[in-house]
Formats: C-alpha cells, structure tokens, sequence
C-alpha cells in the first residue's frame, strides 16, 4: 500500500495536473478515516483559490438510456474543442454488501486513454439519490487539476436527483422515445429540474418515435413556469452512438450560460451552492455527532424492544433523544 502523500505534494500535484495525485486526492476526500478527513479538508482548502473555472454539468436519466455512452460521445466532442473533461460516475452501491460495480471507466474506454480526460467513478454508499457524498470535493480537486468541464453521472433511479442539481451549473436530462408512455415514465419532478432534456438513440427506425417523443416533451415543459433564471428549457434529439445532436448540446449549455451570466443567476446559484453545502456537512456533523454519543445509545438500545413491539411512539423517543443530546 503506497503511503498517503504529504499536504504540501498533494497541492502541488493536482495544481500541475497530475492525474495520479489527483487520483489518490479523490481517494482521500472519499476516506472514513478520521485522519484523512482533516488533511482531505486542509487540501480543499488550498486548492480553493483555483476552482470555480469550470462548467459543471449534471447528467442524469433512466437506466438503460445511455449515459455512458453519451458522456462518452459528448466528451470526445470537448476534447475536440479543446476542453479538458473531467468525468465523476457515481456508481450504485449494493444497499446489502455495500459493494460497487465501478464499471463506468470500462463502457468509457476510448475517453479514459486520452490523457486530457479524467473519469472517477465513485460508489455512492448511502448518499440519497446516487451522489457520492464527497463529489463537491472530488469536483473541486479536478477543477484545480485543470479540467474545465466536468461532467457529473448519477445513477438516475428517480430517488433524488436534487443532490446533483445542487452543485452543478446545468442539469441535463437523458430521455428514451419508445419506452411506453413516456410523459408517466419520469416523474414532473426531475423534468421541472432539468435544463435541458436529450432524447438519445434517435436514430434509424427510431427516429420517427424520437421526434414524437421531442413535441411531448416541449408541449410538457411550456407548461411549467419560466424559472428565476429567465431560461425556457429545450428539448434536443440525437444519437450518441451516430454522433448526432450532440453539438447543438453543447450550444445550448453554452447559451444558458450567457443568458443566467448576463442575468447575475450563473454566479448566484454558485453562491447559494456554496451555502447548502455547509449547512449540509453541518447537519452531517452533527448526525455523526448525535448517534456516537454515549448517552444517546444507552437510551436508544435501552428502548428498542418497546420501538419494536410498538409499545412507545418513535417520536416521543426521538425528542427524548434529542433533548437529552442538547444537555451535554
């Protein structure tokens, strides 16, 4: 086991873009370990001052929709350009051994050999919604490494896709034509959160469905409110296997950030990002906190039997629980 780097050589090897210290950096922010939470939030800390220059995307949408390849696709399209592509897939965890498959770096093959890509995929433990706890920090360390677009996968099981939304720039949608009804098969919520929506594999005989399914999509965004940041969402049909479509993406997270710029909103989200993030860890410190308190689980252990036969309403054992943890 190599031996963790020194605060001082992870700074300066993420700030040279070196991909294998930025690598054990990301593996160090995602650490349990006590001592590596200390050093992972001094390094952030450091590299603060040279975050922020990316454009950071969140992409998300059913299984078996494409997000691999399209993120594939589409990265290949900005290395193209120019742009160095940072890619965190966050993996599902098994929810009994809490195991990961991790498999996205193998369906991104092409991507991951160009030296100017980055993929991490990180298993998304008990995180609500498919998003790795530290993938703030982990996008944070690759912004500093130079990548100046970053693209966020999530598992896209429909449990909470706020988490993503919440810390990127634009939130894109992947979408199937053909797949049954498609207007019942994606909740209102996660489509009154996107962005942007991309109807992938529209190619072949599938084209005809694909362009059905673009007027239902557009007729079903008209009827939500314009959002504060004065963007109207757009539906785009394409292939990321063909190579279709993606360009015209592209444009569009490109004019979304020059209308949410120009409108102030583009900065502010970030500001405001930046805010839920604290208050969040806030809440996490203070879960951990609560449940290692010795006091706490006496109590907790000592009731159980009357929670589980229904004796004594979990509620009142809560706030119990709570006033007794506020003493100390």
């Amino acid at each position: 086991m190599s031996k963790r780097l020194s605060l001082e050589e992870y700074r300066n090897g993420i700030l040279e873009g070196n991909r294998a210290v930025l690598s054990r950096a990301i593996t160090l922010v995602e650490s349990s370990l006590e001592s590596d939470a200390e050093l992972a939030s001094q390094l952030v800390q450091e590299i603060l001052p040279s975050t922020g220059n990316s454009k950071r995307i969140g992409i998300t949408g059913v299984p078996g929709v494409g997000k691999s390849t399209f993120i594939e696709s589409f990265g290949k399209l900005l290395l193209e350009k120019g742009h160095k592509v940072a890619v965190l897939a966050v993996d599902p965890s098994s929810q009994k051994t809490k195991g990961s498959i991790l498999g996205d770096k193998t369906r991104m093959e092409n991507l991951a050999a160009d030296k100017r890509a980055f993929i991490r995929p990180s298993p998304t433990g008990t995180t609500l919604g498919g998003v790795s706890a530290k993938t703030r920090e982990a996008m944070l360390l690759c912004e500093a490494a130079g990548f100046d677009v970053i693209l966020i996968e999530t598992v896209g099981v429909g449990q909470s896709e706020t988490a993503v939304k919440g810390m990127v720039d634009f939130f894109l949608l992947l979408m199937l034509a053909g797949a049954g009804d498609e207007l019942q098969g994606i909740k209102k919520g996660i489509m009154e959160m996107a962005d942007g929506l991309f109807i992938n594999k529209a190619e072949g005989e599938n084209l005809l469905l694909a362009k059905k399914a673009k007027a239902n999509y557009s007729n079903a965004l008209h009827l939500f409110p314009l959002g504060e940041n004065g963007w109207s969402p757009k539906v785009l049909l394409g292939s990321s296997i063909v190579g279709t479509g993606l360009e015209e993406v592209w444009e569009m997270i490109s004019e979304f950030e020059g209308i949410t710029v120009e409108r102030g909103f583009w900065q502010g989200n970030r500001e405001n990002q930046r805010l839920n993030w604290l208050n969040e860890y806030v809440q996490d410190l203070l879960g951990k906190a609560f449940i290692a308190d010795t006091r706490v689980k006496n109590l907790m252990e000592a009731s159980k039997a009357r929670i589980k036969s229904g004796e004594l309403n979990p509620i009142i054992l809560a706030k119990k629980l709570t006033q007794l943890f506020l003493k100390s």
